[in-house]
């Protein structure tokens, strides 16, 4: 920060959560309230607490590690989003638990009638994918030249590469589905809820913490959905409008819808191989051979581009991000803004990992 207080260096930092943003983290997770983000405090000081032992490693098993990823407004010290990654989806003690999308087609003869229906088919996963979730940007940000969004969903492909062998090689992401205003979800309506007799909420709520309920209650074999009422079959697979910016983004770096659906509310899953996603493909190790002056515009200088640039630290937050100027000079050799290199603690002759963007 300069002597008239102004902040020196990019406005926004992405760093690891720390267990004193609880309140902070609670605001910015009542504009989604996920099962990755709930709008609750016993769930987000749990999260917290997860998300440090995975930073400094005192959960050693990697695939039970979740991390989390803060946004802040470096002018008004204010958390302004979140993004996570989960080192395994799907294990012995919690399975990844989700339906099956089958297209299955029939025809008689005798009446020369040819059907297509929807099948959907429970199915667990002991041994399943990373997962990247948790995603929320709060709304007065969501238009800033920064493109912050993009920043919170690229950092965790960066911090993927940078600890590869801690992560699956595939990558999953769930998008919510239509919901109501009220949060009614019409899946759940027509089918978990006569087999469990909670509301969405309740069930949701408690698969945060227990699956076991929905191995024991939920019904096997084949479902037809064309048995299911209209508005329930209209969200199997299909992508909710708050979440549709966020397809956009997965297909782009090269997920694929996966023909599966969260059991409870249809929401799609996307996936991707992780070492073909090509925000993965393109993060990597650079040497700092120098600094750039932050004044000269992107277009006036050769070969300069944006990144993510990302530095790491034994001590909290364990792990900073920020957008900066980013001009590769040879294989593994390049420089970054003096101003985000001051604020990332990176001089010349230091290492950092760099995420450069289109």
């Amino acid at each position: 920060m300069s002597s008239d207080g102004a902040i020196q260096g990019p406005l926004y930092e992405i760093r690891g959560a720390l267990l004193t943003d609880e309140e902070q983290i609670l605001a910015t997770a009542r504009h989604l309230n996920t099962v990755n983000l709930p709008h609750e405090r016993e769930g987000v000081q749990q999260i917290l607490e997860h998300s440090v032992k995975s930073m400094t490693g005192e959960i050693q098993d990697p695939k039970r590690r979740q991390y989390v990823f803060v946004l802040v407004d470096r002018s008004k010290n204010q958390i302004i989003g979140t993004s996570m990654v989960f080192g395994q989806l799907g294990r012995k003690d919690a399975p990844y638990i989700y339906l099956d999308v089958i297209d299955e087609e029939r025809y008689s003869q005798t009446l020369d009638k040819h059907f297509k229906h929807t099948t959907l088919n429970i199915a667990y996963s002991y041994d399943g994918p990373t997962e990247i979730g948790g995603l929320v940007l709060h709304p007065d940000y969501r238009r800033v030249p920064e493109r912050l969004g993009t920043f919170l969903s690229y950092v965790r492909f960066l911090f993927i590469k940078m600890h590869r062998s801690w992560f699956q090689d595939e990558v999953l992401a769930e998008l919510l589905p239509p919901l109501e205003k009220d949060g009614t979800s019409h899946l759940w309506d027509a089918l978990g809820r006569h087999f469990m007799e909670m509301t969405y909420a309740e069930a949701d709520k408690l698969s945060r913490k227990n699956k076991e309920f929905i191995r024991s209650l939920f019904p096997e074999g084949t479902i037809y959905a064309s048995l299911l009422p209209r508005a329930a079959q209209d969200v199997i697979g299909k992508v909710g409008a708050q979440t549709r910016g966020v397809e956009k983004l997965l297909r782009r770096i090269g997920f694929r819808y996966a023909e599966r659906v969260d059991p409870f509310d249809g929401g799609p899953h996307f996936t991707a191989h992780t070492d073909e996603i090509t925000l993965v493909e393109n993060s990597h190790r650079v040497k700092i051979e120098g600094l750039l002056t932050d004044e000269t515009s992107e277009a006036a200088t050769s070969g300069r581009k944006r990144a993510v640039v990302a530095s790491e630290t034994s001590a909290p937050p364990y792990f900073h991000a920020m957008l900066a100027p980013f001009e590769e000079r040879s294989k593994g050799v390049g420089a970054i803004g003096a101003s985000a290199a001051k604020a990332l603690g990176i001089a010349p002759g230091d290492e950092a990992w760099i995420l450069p963007l289109e």
